[in-house]
């Protein structure tokens, strides 16, 4: 079993590749620290749980790993390093309570049905008070934190949505009234009201589906130098952009009535006037 805990380097001696008995154990250490420190597999570490080397011991680096992404801490430098548990305890333990190496601080259970993790969390805490249980998919601090963050951006995104909808309403009555000319003509061939207010509905739809497409296009040519640039600029594997099929087609979505709403709104004050006003030079 393995366990990952950030560490301070005590001091690194010289590659020492010994097979014997009197070897050190063997640890795993981030890409981060391994690239930080010019570490490489066989070279030989003194790790301490604290800056004054209190306990320290040594190791030999058995291999190199990439930290798994976590959105958290994609900002903080990933200096860690993996223990096996007996040397993890060994290390951390305090030799003034002997005690301390047999205790716990925390069991993960894994139960054969996880729907029930709800009603086993109530049930232990009911049975031993002094006990903290919850299921791992229960909301903490860190889900909290994402929920104020997509809140913030659907609030953002309300915004942005309703200014570039009275931006295109603006638009769409610019360019009616200057079709005015021929939206008369139309009407004096015959060309009966609901027959043009849906040629402009059509006209609406199409404009806002190529609007769509062209933005869904755009961002999905960027988003692989957008996640190299910050994935570069914070040493991570964290995927920062990521333009999936609901995302295509929430824009449609919200795309596609936006414009036909603001054509039928800027055509419907327009189809209103008598004919005569409209073919008026």
């Amino acid at each position: 079993m393995l366990l990952t805990l950030a560490l301070a380097i005590a001091s690194t001696t010289g590659s020492s590749r010994a097979q014997n008995a009197d070897a050190p154990p063997a640890i795993l250490i981030s890409r981060q620290l391994s690239e930080s420190r010019t570490l490489r597999s066989g070279d030989v570490v003194t790790l301490a749980a604290d800056r004054a080397g209190t306990n320290a011991k040594r190791f030999r680096i058995g291999g190199v790993y990439e930290p798994m992404p976590d959105p958290m801490r994609f900002a903080q430098h990933r200096h860690e390093a993996r223990l096996h548990l007996p040397d993890l305890v060994a290390l951390t333990a305090d030799r003034t309570q002997p005690e301390a190496a047999d205790s716990i601080t925390s069991i993960n259970v894994a139960l054969r049905d996880p729907a029930d993790a709800a009603a086993f969390a109530r049930d232990v805490s009911a049975r031993l008070p002094a006990l903290t249980a919850r299921p791992i998919n229960a909301p903490d601090d860190r889900t909290s934190t994402f929920i104020v963050l997509e809140r913030f951006h659907l609030a953002i995104a309300l915004v942005t949505v309703v200014g570039s909808s009275v931006f295109l309403l603006a638009l769409m009555v610019m360019l009616v009234d200057e079709r005015r000319g021929v939206v008369g003509t139309l009407r004096l061939i015959g060309f009966t009201r609901r027959r043009i207010l849906l040629q402009v509905i059509t006209e609406g739809a199409l404009i806002a589906t190529v609007g769509a497409v062209s933005g869904v296009a755009f961002a999905m040519a960027v988003q692989n130098a957008f996640n190299r640039f910050f994935q570069w600029r914070y040493d991570t594997t964290l995927i920062f952009l990521r333009i999936t099929p609901d995302v295509v087609l929430q824009a449609l979505v919200i795309a596609l009535p936006l414009g036909m709403i603001a054509s039928l709104i800027s055509s419907w004050t327009l189809l209103r006037r008598p004919i005569l006003a409209l073919v008026r030079r």
